[in-house]
Order: C-alpha cells, then structure tokens, then sequence
C-alpha cells in the first residue's frame, strides 16, 4: 500500500498542500491514506509524520512530493528512512526520484548515510579540537561559574562556620544543585561522591 505525507511550513491560508496532494495522488496514493502536517520542518513536534509513521505496515511505501517535506535535515531523513527500513516499510520521494524498492535508490541513500555519518565525525572533531584551543588559552567550556569572587568566600566561611548547605541556599539564595557543583569545583570535601549520587 502506498502512504502519503505532506507538510507545509505554515499553517497559514498562503500556503496549502494542493500541489503534493495532486502530485501524490496521481503517483497512486489512495486519498484516505494522506497525513499532513503545518508546521516548520525544523519543528519536532509533527503529529501528522507521527501517525504516518504509526500508520505504515511491512511491504508499504511511503511516498513524499520532496526530500525536503520530510525531514529537517540529512541526519534526520535518515533517521527516518532507517526506521521505515526497520519497520520493513519503502520509501520514495516523487520529485528526486528516490525509490528505496530499488537498488538504485537504496545504494542513494547509502551514500547519504555514509555522507551524514562523515558530517557528524566532522562536526565532533571541530568540537573537540575548538575546545582544546581555548583550554590552551586558559578557558574551559561549559557554563561559566554561578558563584564567585566574594560571595563564595562567604559562603565557604559560613560552611567552614558550621552553616548547614540547606541554610547557606537560604541566606545566600542559591539552588542546592548550584551550590554543590560550586562546591565540587573548588574541591569541598565530599561533594565529588555527593554528585555522583
């Protein structure tokens, strides 16, 4: 059986899904077996791909006017054509002239596969070697310190005072998960186990 799904970016009257409806429905899509969404494809929540994708069964395809009405972007496509693939379900898009059911279209979309996966190693690479770079200069990553300067000189001597972390959270007006990572990164005794917990 073959699904179809279409979305537009907007859920306004300018934009309508005339155009994929036709074009689905002429490539055989049977019109009770449309889902649609209105909503930016950078948007998670699609409820109309969501019940697309419950709807589908083994040995069905589903078909799009266009890559792009799919997914956000190639890592995501991906994710998606690999679910159907585990759910045992085709996938085509009419306008690219993708067909997982041949060989063709599924050595495609092994080469995108690949190509995302490349994306990914790349992009962690940059990360690590960005964060290595402003190490060597003297900057960690990461969110800079909520507690500082003379407000934990304070509370480290109210602590070493014998105030309790519950009323230094009190009196200071600070989270308690706040003022343990702060703990922890100044080496208080005993907030290391206290985070793992």
């Amino acid at each position: 059986m073959l699904v179809g799904y279409m979305r537009v970016s907007s859920d306004s009257d300018r934009q309508t899904t005339d155009l994929q409806r036709d074009a689905l429905l002429t490539a055989g899509v049977d019109a009770r077996h449309l889902f649609e969404d209105r909503a930016s494809g950078a948007k998670d929540d699609r409820p109309g791909l969501a019940k697309a994708l419950a709807f589908v069964q083994p040995d069905d395809v589903l078909v799009v006017w266009k890559l792009d009405r799919l997914g956000r972007s190639l890592s995501h496509l991906l994710t998606i054509v690999d679910t159907l693939r585990e759910q045992q379900v085709a996938f085509r898009s009419l306008t690219e002239g993708m067909d997982t059911t041949t060989p063709s279209g599924e050595l495609l979309f092994q080469v995108f596969g690949a190509l995302a996966q490349y994306e990914r190693a790349l992009t962690r690479e940059r990360v690590i070697a960005g964060l290595a770079a402003a190490k060597r200069r003297g900057r960690l990553g990461g969110r800079p310190p909520a507690i500082i300067g003379e407000k934990l000189d304070t509370i480290l001597a109210a602590l070493n005072g014998g105030m309790s972390k519950a009323a230094v959270c009190r009196n200071f007006g600070v989270k308690r998960t706040t003022l343990i990572e702060t703990l922890a990164r100044v080496g208080w005794p005993g907030t290391r186990e206290t985070l793992r917990r």
